[in-house]
């Protein structure tokens, strides 16, 4: 425990003495800077450049490249230009071609992939703090990109908002042109330098290019490396900013399995976005539905903990970052999807946002109803989150999350076994981010509170990362006690410390074909309270990027495993192996990305080796598609596993098979189709979802949800919603 310990000081003293030396940073791209001035005529968002705003707004050119190399300006020119009015920030943009030739996109559809169309992006950081702000965007055929943006290069994409934008295609260029209306984002009051930056990918030529250069080991979003926007007056305010977006649904559930009565859904609630500041804003919502969320994709769970899926619903994710990313991947003091997804919300609030340019604040209460069926009583979930900036982009965040039920005497069926009356969490964290973004880090405790808790119910844990050009290497520990509960959290595994080191090199050769090119490995050893290794993992690989972006790694991966509870190596069969048994193997494999230009795509890894119990796997994924650009994308999924056991499992196979088509009729009308066959869990999910998006912001959904038994393909349930939504901006 000592050595552990003595890590932990070493890597906090390694994080406060570049706490000390960025203090008195300056930004990078301090020098990149664009004016922007009110415009000299009404714009007209219809993708041509003939308004005299824009003959006398400034231009952003002369980019730099990113990809494939940072050390030249970009041979495809873009030029962009910006302007206002008191209503909405516009924007106009010139996307030249290098080269002729058509131009490559998926579809139509909103929050397309960056790496597989040609767009164009814009960043934008209205508080000028390196570290949060809003991006928006276009690929060339007019399909829109929006995302609050975190932790100072990160674009979460399901947010969504009102804005208007067109893309007009010429022969030699495309002309994306935007209106923003001050309403949809959120900036300081009196603020006159905003930070800005533009990014480029063009297919045709694989280059990656921005107005304010970025290192190419940063994504463009890279808020560190951010221009200015220099405005002529502060921005207007953005006055009163109250949405009401009220929505009706009705549908029905059939329960053939079960031989159950039909269920039928006619539902009405309401969401409310009021602007508290023009940097803070109150969500409420009452009675809300999600039925026009997709379903989740399956996964071949071989894993002996459970399974992490993402939040989906509109309602967490603006600046979801303040609640959702406190921890790690696997110790998420907080997730939102405990919330409402076996007892119905009845109501919520949530207040968020920037209190000033130092301090961010998130506090989210939700309530939910009792479940008579399964005995859950009505409880009531409560999240308080503050962020401080300290230095130029790091920050100090502390928590506080309360589970607490109520009229537990009330339910008339047995309690759920794993609830508790309530469930508490308190957390302190350090984010680290050098000005330059070449180191970063974390540190962060936790304590948790539950009836009757006799231990310490702590979780201490800390990282910290180097990324240069061609050098990353991490260090990374944690510690989660035998006792820690998080119970509106996401942390699978509990009574155990770990060490998790990576490191990478890469080369960038003079080459034609290849971009770059190196080693990579990875560790990561588990111990058990008394510090007796429980689990390595050890995996070295070499990976290369060819100059058309397809990628190819090879790798070769060192299991031990003492498993600490019995455990079903095919999660399968119900037959399991005993806990304390030990287990070791190798396995090596490969895996091959296509470039994505193509109208036909595929990528396939494969991976063969040893298993649990002396046994055999090998593993085959494979992804294909084609594109009927830019209306209509098919694409088959699959996933094979062959596990060979000794007796009583013996041989056992499965399959996870998804073909899905998306269809793009126009960037306001999409259909989207899809099936999952898994094999193990003897499942054939079909989910099919109509989307006419007749307003900005405004929808009317019409979702199929089927679950058929394989053979004889018999119908198990079957759930159909229509559901109308409107945004109205008062």
């Amino acid at each position: 425990m000592n050595i552990i310990w003595r890590f932990c000081a070493l890597i906090l003293i390694g994080m406060l003495t570049l706490f000390a030396q960025q203090v008195m940073g300056q930004k990078i791209n301090a020098k990149y800077q664009l004016p922007i001035k009110k415009s000299s005529s009404p714009i007209i968002v219809d993708g041509v450049m003939d308004e005299q705003g824009w003959a006398d707004a400034e231009v952003a050119t002369d980019f730099f490249m990113i990809l494939p190399m940072d050390t030249s300006f970009s041979q495809v020119r873009t030029d962009v230009r910006m302007t206002y009015d008191d209503q909405n920030l516009y924007i106009l943009v010139i996307n030249f071609h290098a080269v002729p030739g058509p131009y490559y996109v998926e579809s139509l559809r909103r929050d397309f992939s960056f790496g597989k169309n040609d767009n164009f992006l814009l960043f934008m950081d209205p508080f000028d703090d390196q570290t949060n702000g809003f991006s928006f965007g276009a690929n060339a055929a007019g399909a829109q990109w929006d995302g609050i943006m975190y932790e100072g290069g990160k674009v979460d994409l399901s947010w969504d908002n009102k804005w208007v934008s067109k893309v007009q295609n010429y022969d030699d260029k495309w002309i994306w042109e935007a209106s923003i209306p001050f309403k949809s984002i959120r900036y300081k009051k009196g603020i006159t330098e905003w930070g800005i930056n533009f990014s480029r990918l063009d297919l045709k030529t694989t280059e990656k290019s921005s107005w304010a250069p970025v290192p190419r080991q940063f994504p463009s979003a890279s808020l560190a490396y951010t221009g200015s926007l220099m405005w002529d007056q502060a921005p207007p305010e953005a006055g009163a900013n109250i949405s009401v977006i009220p929505y009706a649904m009705g549908g029905s559930i059939n329960d053939f399995e079960n031989n159950a009565d039909p269920r039928y859904q006619n539902r009405v609630g309401v969401d409310a976005k009021i602007a508290v500041s023009s940097s803070l804003n109150l969500d409420l919502t009452v009675n809300p539905d999600f039925s026009q969320v997709e379903v989740d994709r399956q996964l071949t769970n071989l894993d002996r903990f459970e399974l992490f899926f993402p939040e989906r619903r509109q309602f967490f994710l603006e600046n979801g970052d303040l609640f959702a990313n406190f921890g790690y991947e696997n110790i998420r003091p907080f997730f939102s999807r405990r919330i409402g997804l076996d007892a119905p919300i009845q109501f919520g609030a949530r207040l968020s946002g920037k209190i000033n340019k130092d301090w961010r604040i998130g506090a989210m209460n939700m309530q939910t109803g009792a479940v008579e069926e399964t005995g859950l009583p009505a409880q009531n979930f409560s999240v308080v989150s503050l962020q401080r900036r300290v230095a130029q982009r790091s920050n100090i965040g502390v928590i506080l999350i309360n589970k607490t039920a109520f009229d537990v005497a009330s339910t008339t069926e047995p309690v759920q076994a794993d609830y508790t009356d309530f469930n508490r969490n308190l957390g302190l964290e350090y984010n680290l981010a050098t000005s330059n973004n070449l180191w970063t880090g974390k540190a962060m405790v936790l304590k948790s509170f539950s009836p009757g808790n006799q231990g310490d119910g702590m979780v201490h844990a800390a990282n910290l990362r180097y990324s240069s050009g061609s050098l990353t290497a991490e260090w990374r520990h944690e510690y989660v006690s035998t006792d820690y509960t998080a119970e509106v959290g996401f942390v699978p595994r509990v009574g155990y410390y770990r060490i998790n080191p990576n490191l990478a090199y890469l080369f960038f050769p003079k080459s034609k074909k290849i971009l770059r090119h190196g080693p990579v490995a990875n560790t990561s050893l588990y111990y058990d309270m008394d510090l007796n290794q429980t689990d390595n993992i050890t995996r070295f690989g070499y990976t290369t990027r060819f100059r058309t972006q397809a990628d190819f790694t090879v790798f070769g991966e060192y299991n031990r495993i003492l498993l600490q509870a019995p455990f079903d190596p095919t999660n399968f069969s119900g037959n399991t192996l005993d806990a304390f048994t030990d287990h070791s193997w190798y396995n090596f494999g490969a895996e091959f990305i296509s470039k994505p230009q193509s109208l036909f795509t595929y990528a396939a890894s494969s991976q063969y080796g040893g298993y649990y119990a002396e046994g055999q796997r090998y593993n085959f994924m494979g992804e294909i598609g084609y594109r009927f650009q830019p209306y209509v994308g098919l694409s088959l999924s699959a996933n094979y596993n062959n596990i060979l056991l000794p007796e009583p499992w013996a041989r056992t196979s499965f399959w996870l098979v998804g073909p899905r088509a998306d269809i793009t009729f126009t960037n306001t009308v999409f259909l989207t189709a899809f099936v999952q066959y898994n094999e193990q869990i003897n499942n054939v999910n079909l989910n099919t979802r109509f989307q006419w998006r007749f307003k900005p912001a405004s929808d009317i959904f019409l979702v199929f949800t089927d679950n058929y038994l394989p053979a004889p393909f018999y119908v198990k349930n079957r759930s159909v919603a229509l559901k109308f939504t409107y945004w109205w901006t008062m």
